[in-house]
């Protein structure tokens, strides 16, 4: 990893909690596939639930985050807000840029998989995945899949503080077959915000065990920055979507994840046995069940320790295969310790222009804290540090 000094990374600032809703429980029911139109000429159509992208009008305008508060690397529990927010000072001197270079990939001489590329948390921010989307040149300018046979995976988080996350699952369930129909792929594997809107829509106010005591899945998707227009427009092939997302995948010696956890360890020896075990628990309908889901799926920092991280990481990859580990879900500017106050003071943040490589190497953070005065990464596989 090369580290120097650069101009503050784009993004948006936090988002303000919502109003409470106060029941969000709707039944859940199987939708009917139908036909997806590409949009090429003589294209034939791609059949599964993919809605049409949400394209009339612009997204309603960001709120702001009160600052969340951070209580250890083991006892942390979601009922607390879940992050601080980054102060938004100017840029300063070196070490304060998270940068790699990238290794050039040639366009496949012969027919076989295409260019392997990672999105980070995007948490509702529409407007920044299409810019860097289109930088990739895998989306053209009317938002269709322009990449032919790229590997495109997002890492979860496609909703809540930012605002409009129905939008972004809309826009990335569309390019799915789009990409299907090109002969790559477009895919996407579970965070723990969707387990907590789909959980905030089944199960509303229905109480839950906590570490914390009663807790309710409403409250808090509430807490960790969910938007009522989210709400609003949550549909049910929303959540049937939303709950067939596997948790992790093998792809080309990188075990992606969305989380900086060793949970996933608690679900199976194998990701065969790790998605099909989350599939079968979420299919459940069990509020106490889906909720613990969510909890052991918000824990972070598994690796960030400079004695035990690496040992953790080499504990996933041991088991489920690969050299790499490349996640999201925790900010990396929050990884690097450089994080605001919950006083609004004006600390500067680090400029994040690229993913974060640490844990020995052996771990890659892709969230750039695109809620956090950060940046939405958009990067190809492999890395050279």
């Amino acid at each position: 990893m090369v580290e120097g000094s650069m101009t503050q990374g784009a993004g948006q600032g936090p988002a303000m909690r919502t109003e409470t809703l106060r029941d969000f429980r709707v039944p859940v029911t199987e939708p009917a596939p139908y036909a997806v139109s590409t949009g090429h000429p003589g294209e034939v159509p791609v059949y599964g639930e993919y809605p049409a992208y949400y394209g009339d009008g612009a997204p309603p305008a960001p709120a702001t985050a009160q600052a969340p508060e951070d209580d250890g690397l083991d006892g942390y529990t979601p009922t607390y807000r879940d992050l601080p927010v980054i102060g938004r000072g100017a840029a300063g001197g070196p070490g304060d840029t998270v940068q790699v270079q990238y290794v050039p990939q040639e366009a496949p001489a012969t027919a076989g998989p295409g260019p392997l590329y990672v999105v980070g948390d995007v948490h509702g921010y529409l407007d920044e995945l299409v810019a860097e989307l289109q930088a990739q040149g895998l989306i053209d300018a009317e938002r269709r899949w322009s990449a032919g046979n790229a590997r495109l995976w997002f890492l979860g988080d496609f909703t809540d503080r930012g605002p409009d996350g129905i939008g972004v699952i809309d826009l990335v369930m569309r390019l799915s077959a789009e990409a299907a129909a090109a002969g790559g792929y477009c895919k996407a594997l579970m965070g723990n915000h969707e387990l907590l809107l789909i959980g905030a829509k089944r199960f509303g106010d229905t109480p839950v065990v906590s570490g914390a005591g009663t807790a309710t899945f409403q409250a808090a998707w509430l807490l960790n920055g969910g938007q009522r227009t989210d709400m609003e427009r949550l549909q049910d092939v929303h959540l049937q979507w939303m709950s067939r997302l596997d948790a992790a995948v093998l792809e080309e010696g990188h075990l992606l994840l969305h989380s900086d956890t060793t949970a996933y360890l608690d679900y199976g020896d194998s990701i065969e046995d790790v998605n099909d075990t989350i599939h079968e628990l979420l299919n459940r309908g069990d509020a106490d069940i889906t909720w613990d889901l969510f909890r052991k799926f918000t824990k972070r920092f598994a690796f960030r320790d400079e004695d035990s991280g690496p040992q953790a990481v080499r504990e996933l990859l041991d088991t489920y295969g690969g050299t790499r580990v490349v996640h999201g879900h925790s900010p990396i500017p929050y990884l690097l310790g450089e994080v605001g106050t919950e006083d609004g003071d004006e600390t500067r943040g680090p400029a994040v222009d690229g993913p974060h490589v640490y844990a020995e190497g052996l771990a890659i953070a892709m969230d750039g804290g695109v809620t956090m005065a950060g940046k939405l990464l958009v990067v190809q596989l492999p890395l050279s540090d």
